[in-house]
């Protein structure tokens, strides 16, 4: 009798021990992938500059809201201080590489970028950015160069991506005014399958296949763009939330570096709050989607921005800048959504797509091509270019 008793309540200890272990196993199991992507990089954009625009407009910015927040180190594979290139390029890979690269690492090899592998994974894709489509941050999701500055060879692979369905940018004058002569805006519409747009007005965003190129050079600094960066988001997230198979969206706040490195406090303020319109945009549809992870960063800080008082009595604030260019200071990385709780903590760069294609449920993988670029053509920007 004793036996028989003993072994019900094993039995029934082993089942308890099984129903649990199934039970977390569900959890696991049930965990929310992201089916969207919305990542969003201000560029320049340390944490200076954020509490500095929060300091002069009195308001929160939008991404301060979100629950999850961590710190970015942001040296490159050859300096402690890196250029958009190298920064971007870390940001888009798996791995750093050398200041001035776009897309390829320290061995002039093709890396795989997170625009690239979601859309291997079916996902549309698109860029919206208020500098040249073809400068460093928005490059480093679709071209593989060694040296940034080579505008019209990125202009080539953009127009012949066949990844990228949507882009919102300046840079008009590396399509048409090519030292080649190629219009390739007419290749791109006759032959690629491309719309062209010269503005945001009147865009047929049931397009899967679309360019705006809405300015010949870097579009206007904020705010006589008027809400180009907000209203680009708005854009493309219409056509991009068509695709039953989800999306990956890039944003870029391009000139908060541009005020940065002219060390013009008042435009940095206008270029910040800007861009947090932007990603208020992104929060909103974020909230109502449900399964849209959104990450906010940057590729560096620029200007060496410190709010001081001068006279050193702790009561009036000026904001004073460093250096007129870029600094090693580490960014902060702010997530809301699926996979959000990875990013907190101390991370690399080159860490960030991992996480994303780990919140999206796929594994993260290099694809290095197996020939070499070119590294002699192209010629390094100035630092006022970086």
């Amino acid at each position: 009798m004793r036996k028989s008793v003993l072994s019900l309540l094993l039995f029934l200890l082993l089942f308890s021990l099984s129903f649990v272990a199934c039970s977390q196993s569900e959890k696991k199991t049930e965990e929310p992938k992201a089916h969207n992507v919305i990542y969003m990089i201000g560029d320049g954009m340390g944490l200076p500059q954020v509490f500095a625009t929060m300091l002069a407009t009195g308001d929160d910015l939008a991404f301060c809201q979100f629950p999850y927040i961590g710190v970015v180190d942001t040296r490159s594979a050859s300096n402690d201080i890196t250029d958009s290139a190298a920064g971007g390029t870390a940001l888009a890979c798996d791995k750093k590489t050398k200041n001035g690269m776009v897309g390829m690492d320290v061995d002039t090899l093709a890396m795989e970028t997170i625009l690239e592998a979601l859309a291997d994974q079916g996902k549309s894709t698109g860029i919206v950015v208020t500098c040249y489509s073809g400068h460093a941050t928005p490059a480093d999701f679709y071209a593989k160069v060694p040296k940034r500055s080579m505008y019209e060879d990125i202009a080539i692979q953009m127009a012949e991506s066949d990844k990228l369905n949507v882009m919102i940018a300046g840079g008009r004058k590396h399509f048409e005014n090519r030292k080649d002569s190629i219009n390739l805006l007419d290749r791109m519409e006759n032959e690629l399958g491309w719309k062209i747009y010269d503005t945001l007005a009147d865009i047929d965003t049931t397009c899967m296949k679309y360019a705006v190129l809405a300015s010949n050079g870097h579009m206007p600094q904020a705010p006589e763009r008027g809400d180009f960066l907000p209203e680009g988001v708005k854009t493309a997230l219409k056509t991009l939330s068509q695709d039953e198979d989800g999306f990956f969206l890039m944003v870029e706040g391009s000139q908060i570096d541009f005020a940065c490195h002219a060390h013009d406090s008042a435009n940095m303020v206008e270029e910040t709050a800007d861009f947090s319109k932007a990603v208020q945009i992104a929060l909103d549809f974020a909230k109502a989607d449900g399964n849209t992870l959104l990450v906010v960063t940057a590729d560096h800080e620029t200007g060496g921005l410190t709010m001081i008082d001068p006279e050193g009595h702790y009561s009036n604030v000026s904001f004073n800048y460093s250096t007129g260019s870029h600094t090693c200071l580490p960014v902060m990385i702010y997530a809301y959504g699926p996979g959000a709780e990875q990013f907190t903590g101390w991370m690399q760069n080159c860490e960030v797509k991992g996480k994303i294609m780990k919140a999206c449920g796929f594994d993260s993988a290099v694809v290095e091509s197996t020939k070499k670029v070119d590294p002699v053509k192209g010629s390094f920007d100035s630092n006022r270019e970086n």
